[in-house]
C-alpha cells in the first residue's frame, strides 16, 4: 500500500487578495510561512518518505519548510504539479474579471488551462510516482485548482463541499488503483491561528 497525502501550499497576499494565481509564481506571505510550519510540527509525529512540489515558489517554500520539520532530504520538484493555468485571468480579483469580461467570464475562451489538460499531466505524475515509489509514504505539495481536479479522476466519490484551505492535507491510501481518502481538508494545525 501506497500512502499519499495532497497539501495545498500556505497562504499568499494574492489569496488574501481574492486574486487568480494560477501559474504566476507569487511566494507565501508570513501567515503562509508560518502556516507552513505548523504543518511541519503535525507531521513530524508521522513517518514519510520523501516529499514532492510544484515548481512554484509558493509551493515549494511550503515544501521545504516541512521537509527540515521532517528532516526529509529527499524533496523533489515536478512541474505537473503546477496550478492550473488562469491564462488572461491571472493577478485579476473577482471584480476586475466581471467588469472586464461580465459575470459569465467562466464561459469565455481567456486562455486558461482545460480540465483535460490538468488531468493528462497531473494522471502522467501520479504513474510515474506510482511506478516508481510503490509502498512509501509521499507528501505531495501542490495547488488547490490542480488538486481538486486531480482528486475529480482519482478519487471521483470523494465530495469536496468546500474550497481545499491553506495547508490543507488529503490523505490516501492506494493500493491496486483504488484511492481509499482517510482524511479531506483537514487544518486542524492552523486551530491556533
Amino acid at each position: 500500500m501506497t500512502r499519499i497525502a495532497l497539501i495545498r501550499h500556505g497562504s499568499t497576499a494574492w489569496n488574501k487578495e481574492g486574486r487568480m494565481q494560477g501559474s504566476t509564481d507569487i511566494p507565501l506571505d508570513e501567515e503562509g510561512l508560518e502556516q507552513a510550519k505548523r504543518l511541519g510540527i503535525r507531521l513530524s509525529d508521522e513517518h514519510w518518505d520523501l516529499i514532492y512540489t510544484s515548481h512554484l515558489s509558493r509551493a515549494r517554500e511550503t515544501g521545504a519548510i516541512i521537509a527540515s520539520q521532517l528532516g526529509i532530504t529527499n524533496m523533489k520538484e515536478d512541474e505537473r504539479l503546477r496550478e492550473v493555468s488562469g491564462g488572461q485571468t491571472e493577478g485579476t480579483n473577482e471584480a476586475e474579471r466581471i467588469s472586464k469580461w461580465g459575470a459569465d467570464w467562466r464561459q469565455l475562451e481567456l486562455g486558461m488551462e482545460t480540465e483535460v489538460s490538468v488531468w493528462s499531466r497531473g494522471l502522467s505524475f501520479i504513474d510515474d510516482l506510482l511506478a516508481e515509489h510503490s509502498g512509501k509514504r509521499i507528501l505531495i505539495v501542490s495547488h488547490g485548482s490542480f488538486i481538486r481536479h486531480l482528486m475529480k479522476k482519482l478519487a471521483p466519490e470523494v465530495t469536496l463541499t468546500e474550497h481545499l484551505k491553506n495547508t490543507s492535507v488529503t490523505r490516501f491510501n492506494v493500493k491496486d488503483n483504488n484511492w481509499d481518502c482517510e482524511l479531506l481538508n483537514c487544518t486542524v494545525h492552523l486551530a491556533e491561528m
